[in-house]
């Protein structure tokens, strides 16, 4: 157990600087001026190097990096060029709310998947199984942003159930906040479902083919306990990495429903990081993605066997 986790982390922290110096590299290639944004077109040329002095921004990328780098060991993301704020403060308060969308929306999306692709599998090729299995295809096709949208346009503006615009924190109301992050939550739930519920499904058929399922059943064991008791453990383990690896996704990519729902997320505040060619946010949002992104699947690669018996460490 030590030996792999050592050997999970030595891998980790190559594959994060790698990450870390293409991050760097690829916002350098963004067109755009930072100075320029900041002092305008009527800037003179000196006002112009004293900015990019200041900024940094003189120096070669590879310097420019190796000074980031060091400040980020540190601890110290820099501060935003627009609003000259800390960045790591910045990202953590925006980060807690992306967070709790995407943990609450794939954790419930897990909970009703997980039994209904079980349940499918074990229907498997009857009526019961295709009608699920068409609403987790449903579920599957349909675009967050649309879904989203659709959601907002009935709930929100025909019904008048929930706010449109805006966003509380969970600090000052929080039923007043829970109003606001349901239909985000709502939205990833079901998008995500599909996927999950089709992976279950699929994982759950093979299981029960295996010979330990006939054996249970060999001994008159009931249809119930060799679904639940004995396949579910072996059926959750693939799901299990999906679950994982939709998590760092969604993580990084929801910036699309945070503009939708106008949530000050870190997907927006990526975005209009991006806009502002705000360096500093802008690598801040990345690292702190991949970092994540990372430690998850390094997560899921260590629960591995707990779902899998037949996995050894």
């Amino acid at each position: 157990m030590f030996r792999f986790i050592t050997q999970r982390l030595g891998m980790a922290v190559p594959t994060f600087l790698l990450i870390s110096i293409m991050v760097f590299a690829l916002i350098r290639f963004i067109p755009g001026d930072p100075a320029l944004l900041m002092l305008g077109d009527m800037a003179d040329a000196q006002s112009l190097a004293d900015m990019r002095q200041s900024l940094g921004l003189d120096h070669s990328v590879p310097t420019q990096y190796f000074v980031w780098m060091k400040a980020v060991l540190g601890g110290d993301l820099g501060h935003s060029i627009t609003t000259r704020q800390p960045v790591l403060p910045l990202i953590l308060d925006r980060f807690s709310v992306s967070a709790t969308i995407v943990l609450v929306a794939v954790a419930l999306a897990t909970l009703l998947a997980v039994p209904v692709g079980l349940l499918a599998a074990w229907k498997q090729n009857s009526a019961m199984d295709l009608g699920l299995v068409a609403v987790a295809t449903l579920m599957l096709s349909i675009p967050s942003f649309w879904l989203g949208l659709l959601l907002l346009y009935a709930f929100g503006i025909k019904l008048g159930w929930l706010p449109v615009v805006g966003y509380v924190s969970f600090g000052e109301s929080p039923l007043k906040a829970l109003t606001y992050v349901m239909l985000p939550i709502v939205t990833l739930t079901l998008v995500e479902f599909g996927s999950i519920a089709r992976m279950a499904r699929a994982s759950t058929i093979e299981v029960l083919r295996l010979e330990y399922i006939a054996h249970a059943r060999a001994k008159g064991l009931s249809e119930a306990a060799v679904l639940w008791r004995h396949a579910l453990r072996n059926a959750f383990a693939p799901t299990w990495t999906l679950v994982g690896l939709i998590l760092g996704n969604l993580l990084g990519g929801i910036a699309v429903l945070e503009t939708v729902f106008t949530l000050p997320g870190v997907g927006r505040l990526m975005v209009d990081a991006i806009f502002a060619r705000d360096y500093p946010v802008l690598q801040g949002c990345l690292l702190l993605i991949t970092f994540i992104y990372v430690v998850v699947n390094l997560l899921v690669d260590l629960l591995y066997p707990i779902f899998d018996p037949r996995v050894k460490l």
